[in-house]
């Protein structure tokens, strides 16, 4: 099935000669990227909007009101069992609208947005059952950077995600 992504999508930007678009954020060293038009905002990281909700998955820090609207706050270095670090002024939150969803994404610092043709995106590489590449669309490449190319709508849309639903309805 991700083939079958990778393959629409390269397709998609073979048609489209100006390819896709991604959103480009930093987690630690490593970039990742994701599908500009799921972007909604992006705003500063401020830990005293975020309530905490009891029983939902740790990744998920908290819910905020975003113009009367409540939003989850995913922790993504905590999803992707990254080190955790400190907070600073260049962490920020992606607002991603996916849909029937709103879910804020919090992430070390948001670079660029970068466009990429089909011959510049790889499949993702397969590890076997050692780790899941399920959420994977690919691997970027721009001259020397290689980026993460991530499916947000999947991630977010998980089951996990549903629970924190059921936990603030």
């Amino acid at each position: 099935m991700l083939n079958t992504l990778h393959n629409i999508r390269a397709a998609g930007a073979q048609e489209d000669k100006q390819g896709l678009e991604y959103l480009v954020f930093t987690l630690g060293a490593q970039e990742y990227g994701i599908d500009i038009l799921k972007v909604q905002e992006i705003r500063g990281y401020n830990s005293q909007t975020v309530t905490r909700i009891a029983n939902v998955p740790h990744f998920i820090k908290g819910v905020t009101n975003l113009r009367g609207v409540i939003v989850p706050i995913v922790d993504m270095r905590i999803k992707f069992n990254l080190e955790t670090v400190e907070y600073d002024h260049q962490t920020v939150v992606v607002i991603l609208n996916l849909g029937a969803r709103v879910v804020g994404i919090v992430v070390d610092g948001v670079s660029d947005v970068l466009m990429l043709q089909a011959g510049q995106i790889s499949a993702p590489p397969q590890f076997g059952t050692a780790f899941s590449t399920e959420y994977l669309t690919g691997i970027g490449t721009l001259d020397e950077r290689m980026l993460i190319l991530v499916d947000i709508e999947k991630l977010m849309t998980s089951e996990e995600m549903e629970l924190v639903e059921n936990a603030v309805v």
